[in-house]
């Protein structure tokens, strides 16, 4: 991880402080770029715990610091963002992410998703805000939730399907009717 993205609004930014001992420096960046950066989102079915959080960082760190395309570093950063969904962004402007990249990254997001047991890799869940408090559950139950009017017509979902920073941040959390699931509603 070269620095890049380190300006993705409010991304972790992670930098070695020594080059001989294994330090962190964490720090939260405000200031928004203009670039669109290529993200990709790895929702967890639940909240993570304090533990979890910090071993997915480590993990995340070591990874995205030598994270390659055909030998070129990526310049790359990553966010926990609501403390259930991994976001990770990648400047394609400075080196593409090739197929191979982003399957090194599927890899270490597998084991993550193996060792926690975060449900990371099914799709077939939605994520909502309801009363201020996020939700998760399998799809078929909240599109029957939504039917039955268990699930308020105005909740706001979030889209894992966003690709690009700028879309990311406008329509990563929409109104139910705004959002991918408005389908389900009349």
């Amino acid at each position: 991880m070269d620095g890049g993205c380190k300006n993705f609004l409010k991304f972790i930014r992670i930098n070695h402080l020594t080059l001989n001992k294994r330090k962190m420096k964490i720090e939260e960046s405000n200031i928004v770029e203009t670039n669109d950066y290529r993200v990709i989102i790895y929702p967890a079915s639940r909240p993570f715990t304090p533990k979890e959080s910090k071993v997915i960082t480590e993990k995340l760190y070591d990874f995205l610091s030598s994270w390659a395309a055909h030998g070129k570093p990526l310049s790359s950063s990553f966010k926990i963002e609501k403390n259930q969904f991994i976001v990770v962004c990648v400047d394609e402007e400075k080196e593409a992410a090739s197929g191979c990249s982003i399957d090194s990254l599927g890899g270490i997001m597998k084991e993550i998703d193996q060792e926690f047991q975060l449900g990371l890799f099914d799709r077939m869940k939605a994520s909502f805000v309801e009363n201020g408090e996020i939700k998760t559950m399998k799809l078929q139950d909240f599109r029957k939730g939504l039917k039955e009017g268990s699930i308020s017509g105005e909740i706001e979902v979030f889209d894992f399907s966003k690709n690009s920073y700028v879309a990311f941040l406008s329509d990563f959390l929409l109104p139910l009717k705004r959002s991918w699931a408005g389908i389900y509603v009349d």
